[in-house]
């Protein structure tokens, strides 16, 4: 369905699209995903190189990085025409790019092709455990939220507009988002490795806390 020399000229063109994000869903995030979605699609049987086309490109029309996501949409349908990639495989893409967002999610249930399940794996994935815990706090400097306000409970049945529009704070996301990642895994083995990272934030906030209000024990 997608060639080889597709999908390399896709990497090219969402490594450009993304080169000066800095946000945590620049370059590092993407390679990150696609070696996540490639294990995956390997194990669960999935067309790799839709899986991979679609981990390539999951960010490119998100609209909490891009100024116009209608235009960034128009933009990528108009690259992948240019490439000769199908009408199929470019319905394919979008169907799994427009619907796997964790925003997404908050306005109702998500129904997505096994290409699809696998790449909101890789990319929740990589939301959570230590490199989780780094990209949170980055993005939330990134967007000018506090780090902790004890005083500011965790929100609960979010809306898309809440989680986008309304302040947060670092720590909180993780009840809000991060620890809830797990519970939403499709894959067995997205499952397995959630479960390790999970821990690892859980940690984290645990000695967070603990050194907030320096009751810390040596």
């Amino acid at each position: 369905m997608i060639t080889d020399t597709q999908l390399t000229a896709i990497q090219n063109y969402a490594e450009q699209r993304l080169a000066q994000d800095h946000s945590g869903h620049g370059s590092d995030h993407l390679q990150r995903v696609v070696k996540l979605a490639r294990r995956l699609a390997v194990a669960e049987g999935a067309d790799l190189n839709l899986t991979l086309a679609a981990a390539w490109l999951h960010d490119v029309i998100d609209d909490k990085l891009m100024a116009d996501p209608e235009q960034a949409h128009h933009a990528l349908s108009a690259e992948l025409t240019d490439l000769a990639v199908s009408t199929a495989a470019q319905t394919a893409i979008f169907e799994i790019i427009d619907h796997m967002s964790f925003s997404k999610s908050l306005n109702g249930t998500q129904t997505l092709s096994l290409a699809g399940q696998i790449v909101q794996d890789a990319d929740r994935l990589d939301a959570i455990g230590a490199i989780g815990i780094a990209r949170a706090l980055y993005y939330s400097g990134h967007v000018g939220e506090k780090i902790y306000d004890p005083t500011v409970a965790p929100r609960e049945n979010m809306t898309k507009a809440q989680y986008r529009n309304e302040p947060g704070t670092a720590i909180n996301h993780f009840y809000e988002k991060l620890f809830k990642l797990e519970g939403l895994m499709n894959t067995s083995a997205a499952k397995q490795l959630a479960h390790q990272r999970t821990q690892v934030m859980r940690d984290f906030v645990a000695q967070f806390k603990a050194e907030w209000t320096a009751d810390d024990q040596a």
